[in-house]
């Protein structure tokens, strides 16, 4: 099982708590991002919005490109997953800047392709908005792009979205053979898209036996295209604490809903702007990406042990938001990642 963790680009991930203690600072990101990778998580995913998801528009907010290009430089280790919105770039020339990332970090910058839900954020900062499927058609042009300049001397490509000619990109990616290709979505135009065109498949948080419902799915999706499997992933929001009682004290101060939060209003067009296979709670607003439906929550030994149950169900990557990150970050890698199989062997 690898270890990841959003990068608090925002400043936070609890709509309810206003403050929690970590700014949307480049010395406290960095700062997070060097320790880490020093405590054993793999993986830190990079959002990209131009606007402030989580504690409202008018607050501020990390730029994920020119944050994750400096990040690569300043860190040895940990992957750097870019999440990228076929909307809001050129593929061919987007194709460029991660590959020049890419040699910054010495191969370790991958990507999480997502079709853009916000169409607020889309009309300000002038970028065309586009119904559902609309958007798939276009992010499965906007990879073959990607793909053509990245693997190809020279590539052409004309489609209904998108034209480039004779594009050469040099020097390529040191990825082989090409960086890792992640992508969530419940729709049946997501799902299909992601089995034919991506390496890897991200799920939003669930229990472990609905996230082996969707690794099956996923995994006859790729058999049927003749693709070799994918890899695995599920969002999931951690509470560690010594007992229950205290672990189930933080999670009722982390969902005391207040429906007049900040993010209520980007809340309610991401639902608006998504098809997602379950209604979606209050507590759900809480925390992001349903995270509290993965059930890491209580004691080390319950959250180790949900773990297991993910990792048994085909799940290879767990990607974790905590408030307040540092400490909760720290605390979970002692509690929970240094008692992994794989820690204990690496140990002996």
């Amino acid at each position: 099982m690898r270890f990841g963790y959003w990068l608090p680009v925002f400043g936070g991930w609890l709509r309810n708590v206003e403050d929690e203690h970590m700014q949307p600072t480049w010395d406290y990101v960095s700062r997070l991002a060097r320790r880490s990778e020093e405590i054993g998580f793999d993986v830190t995913l990079l959002a990209e919005l131009n606007l402030n998801d989580i504690k409202g528009v008018r607050a501020p907010s990390l730029d994920a490109w020119s944050t994750g290009a400096a990040l690569a430089a300043v860190t040895s280790r940990i992957e750097l997953m870019f999440a990228v919105r076929p909307t809001f770039h050129l593929p061919a020339l987007l194709a460029k800047q991660a590959a020049n990332i890419d040699h910054i970090s010495n191969g370790r910058v991958t990507l999480n392709v997502v079709s853009s839900w916000w169409a607020d954020e889309a009309r300000m900062y002038g970028v065309h908005f586009e119904q559902h499927d609309d958007r798939y058609a276009r992010t499965s042009e906007w990879l073959d792009v990607l793909n053509g300049v990245w693997s190809q001397p020279t590539f052409s490509f004309s489609g209904k979205y998108y034209r480039v000619e004779n594009t050469v990109l040099e020097p390529k990616p040191l990825s082989k053979p090409r960086p890792t290709l992640y992508a969530g979505g419940e729709s049946e135009a997501a799902k299909e898209l992601i089995a034919q065109k991506c390496d890897a498949y991200l799920m939003h948080g669930d229990p472990p036996a609905r996230v082996g419902e969707k690794i099956r799915d996923m995994a006859a999706r790729r058999e049927r295209h003749g693709l070799p499997p994918m890899r695995y992933g599920v969002a999931g929001y951690a509470i560690v604490r010594e007992t229950e009682r205290e672990a189930q004290d933080e999670l009722r101060r982390v969902t005391d809903v207040k429906q007049n939060a900040a993010g209520f209003q980007n809340y309610q067009q991401w639902l608006a702007g998504t098809q997602l296979e379950q209604r979606v709670s209050l507590e759900d607003y809480s925390v992001s990406n349903r995270g509290l439906r993965s059930g890491l929550v209580g004691t080390p030994e319950q959250v180790a042990e949900r773990v297991a149950e993910f990792e048994a169900a085909g799940v290879d990557l767990v990607l974790l938001q905590f408030s307040p990150q540092l400490e909760e970050m720290e605390r979970f890698s002692q509690a929970v990642i240094h008692r992994t199989p794989q820690a204990q062997a690496a140990r002996a």
